[in-house]
């Protein structure tokens, strides 16, 4: 069967189908493949799409170049003094977050088809929180994962503080959302919080060889089976994504935000001030 390429409607998200994996390639290599409004809405349509599409088995989130996800466009957030509103209510902000996690990082999540993560490069972020969402996880030996959000003044948001907690227990998770350190392969791999690592120039065929033995299973099975273990974990997911929601966007209020995405594109340390 030939791959075939789906129009995204964009080019910060590439995709195509082969063999019955659905291979989401998120695409702006010079900004670290950071999310951008056109990829995030791409993506919510793309997931959405494939939930209901019979031909999907399996599907792979990836990067471009050696990012996978740098999270939110700091440079941006920057440029336009706020990172969450801009132009709407705040109340309007946190409604429209909401439904941008529940459709992209609760979806991968949620979807009854098994997800991968390929990592080629870092997972930071809300980049993070979309690898974390996905069932399964893997690493060029060469990436890194960092939650970042302390760097930037934010709380995090698209589900990080739940998958976090729910992979490496509560006292990590909060080592890394409280210092923000990156963490290598290696040690993903010690936390679990990732199933293998493999050299750079191995990640694409790793991931394709775990996604088309996924894709070739029993789809019934592991629509039941992903359900099952969803339910056993602890608490509910849409309940986290909202909290993350509302105190993600009211971050992107404070002037320690603002002073962080400043500081960020002058390369310099932020001087938090705690309001």
């Amino acid at each position: 069967m030939t791959a075939q390429s789906l129009d995204t409607g964009t080019q910060d998200l590439l995709a195509t189908l082969d063999a019955g994996v659905l291979t989401l390639t998120m695409n702006r290599p010079d900004a670290r493949n950071a999310m951008s409004k056109a990829m995030n809405q791409a993506l919510q349509e793309q997931l959405a799409a494939a939930e209901l599409n019979p031909a999907v088995k399996c599907l792979v989130l990836t990067g471009a170049g050696k990012g996978f996800c740098a999270g939110g466009d700091v440079k941006g957030m920057a440029a336009s003094g706020d990172g969450t509103v801009g132009a709407q209510t705040i109340d309007e902000a946190i409604a429209r977050q909401r439904v941008n996690q529940r459709a992209t990082a609760g979806k991968l999540f949620k979807m009854p088809k098994p997800t991968i993560a390929a990592l080629p490069g870092a997972a930071a972020g809300a980049g993070l929180s979309l690898a974390l969402a996905c069932d399964l996880r893997v690493m060029a030996s060469s990436a890194i994962m960092t939650t970042a959000f302390a760097r930037v003044g934010f709380s995090g948001d698209y589900g990080g503080t739940y998958f976090l907690t729910q992979l490496v227990g509560s006292a990590k998770a909060r080592e890394m959302y409280f210092l923000s350190d990156r963490v290598s392969a290696d040690e993903a791999l010690r936390l679990g919080l990732t199933n293998w690592v493999c050299a750079p120039e191995e990640l694409a065929a790793k991931a394709r060889e775990i996604a088309l033995r996924l894709a070739s299973g029993p789809t019934v099975a592991y629509r039941y089976m992903k359900e099952n273990l969803n339910r056993a974990m602890a608490g509910e997911v849409d309940e986290c994504l909202d909290l993350e929601a509302t105190h993600h966007v009211h971050c992107g209020q404070t002037e320690d935000h603002r002073e962080a995405t400043q500081a960020f594109v002058a390369k310099r340390e932020p001087v938090f001030k705690g309001r």
